[in-house]
Parts: C-alpha cells; structure tokens; sequence
C-alpha cells in the first residue's frame, strides 16, 4: 500500500535518540528522506543515520540548536538546497525542565521552559512555512504530552508549556488548513526513552498497571503515529490531539 511517503523530505528534531530517532528510521523505512537534526549528539545521530543507510534509507544528519532561529534558517536552507524541499517537520526536539512540586519552582525556570518550547515550535514552523506555502502542501507534526491535559506532581513548567504548544497548533491548522498544510500534536504518555531512563523502576510498573493496555509506550509507538500522520493516510486530518498512552488518558 503506497502511503505517500516515497521521496517525501521529514526534518525531525531532536532525532538522535527516543522518538525522534524512532520516527526516522520508521519514516525512512516508509521511503521519506529523513533529516535528522541533533544538537549535542553528534555520535549517535551519525549511528543513526548510518543504520537508516543500511537499511536502504536515505538521510542526512544537521547539528541545529532549534532555540536559534539562526542555526534553524540555516539547517532548513541546508536541506532544500540538497534536496529541493521539505514536507514534514516532526517538531520534536525535547526541553529540558525541572521536576518539582509549583511552589518550589522560581519563575525563571517556568518562563525558560515555556520560552524555549515556544521557540522551537516557532522557529522550525516558520523555517519550513517559507518552503511548504508556495507549494500548498505540508505536514506539521508537534510532539507534545499527556501531561498537558493530564496533571501529575511537579510537572507543572512541562504542562504549562505543552499546553501553549497544543493551543497554538489549532490555531496553526484552522490558518494553514486553506493552504494545504495540515498541523497535528502527538501526546505522549510515559514513554521508554533516555529522558525517562531515571525514573524508579516501580514507577514505571505503577503507570503500566492503571494503562488499560498494561504496558508503558515505547519510542516504537509513537512513531507510528508519527507515520500516519506525516503520510496520505492522514490528509483529511488536521488541528488534532492524538494522546498515545494505551488509554491511560482518554478525551
């Protein structure tokens, strides 16, 4: 079944490990050229890109730190100069923030969080809008979280945040829509990654047992739905929130 990836040009950021790097080998498997875009993990993102290789994809690696619209210009040039254009961006390079209870938290790093998230989405949005307007055709994919709609203790700067993130894709998707350019967010629940590497072992079991499928996601889950959403599949789909958690969450 032809999906409509073939040749298709995907900037993914943050794609040297967890999601991202699960979305580009699934989308290169998928027959898009995948960008892989690291800031810090050079090493793995050239494994990456290596592995992708191998299996017959095709790619290449840019170091960008996306919170520079600079650094983002430039990647984004980069890759239409070597192949013409860009389809789909998979907003996914992740932001630090801290874990602890609001009252802990100084308002330095609830703003930092929610500047930097806001930042990346706006500049990796407006890098490839330059491209994907005059052809009317695009995919915007935003990985946010359960946890913008799901509270949990000490998470509230990484809420706040991805709760801007999935309000202002809607209005993203209901601008681009008429365009041609589809915009949907992805919401993660807990997810296998190394962002999650830390987190105590029985935590991980607690959450597996209240999730009605018994499991915590893998980066291969949400990747899938990266797929779907990057390809024909999901043409007629646009300003969504698509929680995958195994049903922990249900809107």
């Amino acid at each position: 079944m032809d999906i409509g990836l073939k040749d298709r040009v995907a900037l993914i950021t943050g794609a040297s490990r967890g999601i991202g790097a699960a979305s580009a080998k699934a989308l290169a498997a998928s027959g898009a050229i995948v960008i892989i875009n690291y800031f810090q993990s050079k090493d793995k993102a050239d494994k990456l890109l290596e592995e992708i290789r191998q299996n017959n994809g095709r790619g290449m690696a840019i170091k960008a730190d996306v919170r520079d619209r600079g650094e983002v210009d430039r990647m984004v040039d980069s890759v239409v100069k070597e192949y013409g254009k860009v389809d789909i961006l998979v907003n996914n390079a992740n932001i630090d923030f801290p874990m602890k209870p609001f009252i802990e938290l100084s308002w330095n790093e609830i703003e930092t969080k929610i500047i930097d998230e806001m930042k990346s989405l706006y500049n990796c949005s407006q890098a490839v809008l330059k491209d994907m307007l005059p052809k009317k055709s695009g995919k915007l994919i935003f990985i946010s979280s359960t946890l913008s709609r799901s509270p949990d203790y000490g998470f509230a700067a990484h809420a706040a945040a991805k709760a801007a993130m999935d309000s202002i894709v809607r209005v993203m998707a209901t601008e681009l829509g008429p365009l041609g350019i589809t915009a949907n967010t992805i919401g993660p629940g807990l997810t296998e990654t190394d962002a999650t590497a830390g987190l105590p072992q029985d935590i991980k079991e607690q959450v597996a047992a209240i999730t009605p499928l018994k499991r915590v996601g893998q980066a291969d889950d949400m990747a899938k739905v990266v797929v779907f959403l990057a390809s024909s599949l999901s043409d007629y789909l646009t300003g969504e929130y698509i929680p995958v958690c195994g049903g922990l969450y249900m809107q």
